[in-house]
């Protein structure tokens, strides 16, 4: 075998990934059961938003009642374990905590089913490290727009 070919193998084995971490697996078993289990939503999301740190639990809990009263149309529901709230079944917008996967922020996030298009591109999450009054009015109408 050539050299060179030999540090392309070790070169490959060095980088390979090892899979999912262990938060992303405890992310799909979370899927998993809420696919097999009907639960309340709104305990799921209560009990999921009990199990944060105190800084996320403080923004999940204001943004749980900011979704609730400006959309109330949604279902609050967990979806892979983080609080969501979902207009027919689909999740609209969601709720990632920054211990979740380890992260510097909390994440407040939309899927493909909010109305959110705008043009050619638009923001589809947003990194929250706090919630201001202006961060509240901003999501709120966005939540809005989202519901259609």
């Amino acid at each position: 075998m050539s050299t060179t070919k030999s540090k392309r193998q070790s070169a490959k084995s060095t980088t390979k990934t090892e899979g999912f971490t262990a938060e992303e697996k405890a992310a799909m078993r979370a899927r998993a059961r809420e696919l097999k289990e009907k639960t309340d939503g709104e305990s799921a999301v209560r009990e999921a938003i009990a199990a944060m740190s105190p800084k996320d639990r403080a923004i999940a809990k204001r943004l749980h009642e900011l979704v609730k009263a400006t959309a109330p149309d949604l279902s609050p529901k967990t979806w892979y374990g983080m609080p969501a709230y979902a207009k027919d079944g689909k999740v609209v917008c969601f709720f990632r905590n920054a211990t979740k996967f380890k992260e510097r922020y909390a994440m407040f996030g939309f899927n493909d089913s909010a109305k959110l298009d705008d043009g050619s591109m638009w923001p589809v999450a947003f990194a929250v490290k706090e919630l201001t009054a202006a961060d509240e009015a901003r999501i709120g109408a966005l939540v809005k727009k989202a519901v259609g």
